[in-house]
């Protein structure tokens, strides 16, 4: 019987990593530079496949479906440091010309649309020579083969290609689908500061669980 329990166990726990390394793998959203399409708190699924996932330890990747695409919001590592994933929407791949305009993105010479929930909270246009001058006005530049061009929807508070440059097509990881959870931030919450306080923290989410949940975007997918 014994035996039977952990073999059950082993398969389970085989088949999680299998569905975690290749089909889809969860991420929560530290930082506002997606607003207000993802807000921090919020918990997504990233479907891994699309792209092709990447096999461990390895540079191989497994056949993708399709490449990254403009209007993909797409999750990798960051370039400068690859320990940490980011999340930011893709608007330009390999040949295309991306040039930003007094805060207008361009593609190929055409304006591009602002998805539906981007948003500038920023109203002045920083000059190009000032220090963070390419927040509002960028290139033009030809993005190279094997690259692609992403940034933030919360356009002015981003880290994204403006500043790092292009991303490299191996360093994607799989393009954000569904919520399946969000968790409103709250300045009155218990902060840790070792194992003592996490019966205190968890009264308090225990306690405020309804008013912390963001139930309108629990199930919705990501555009």
């Amino acid at each position: 019987m014994a035996r039977e329990y952990a073999e059950v166990i082993l398969v389970a726990v085989g088949l999680a990593l299998l569905i975690r390394t290749f089909v889809v793998q969860a991420f929560r959203i530290p930082s506002a530079s997606m607003e207000d399409t993802l807000l921090v708190g919020d918990f997504l699924l990233a479907n891994k496949f699309i792209y092709g996932a990447r096999v461990p330890f390895t540079d191989y990747r497994l056949p993708a479906l399709r490449e990254p695409k403009p209007g993909d919001v797409i999750i990798f590592e960051y370039p400068l440091n690859t320990s940490r994933d980011f999340v930011k929407r893709c608007v330009a791949g390999p040949k295309q010309t991306v040039e930003i305009q007094n805060k207008i993105l361009y593609v190929d010479g055409k304006r591009a649309i602002d998805p539906i929930r981007s948003k500038y909270t920023d109203p002045k246009i920083l000059p190009v020579k000032s220090p963070n001058g390419r927040r509002d006005n960028f290139g033009p530049v030809v993005v190279p083969e094997g690259h692609f061009f992403v940034m933030g929807d919360n356009r002015d508070n981003s880290e994204d290609s403006r500043y790092w440059s292009f991303l490299s097509y191996k360093l994607i990881k799989g393009q954000a689908f569904i919520l399946y959870l969000s968790w409103a931030p709250d300045a009155g919450a218990p902060e840790y500061t070792g194992l003592l306080s996490l019966p205190k923290i968890l009264l308090y989410n225990l306690r405020h669980f309804s008013q912390r949940v963001r139930w309108s975007r629990i199930g919705t997918l990501v555009k």
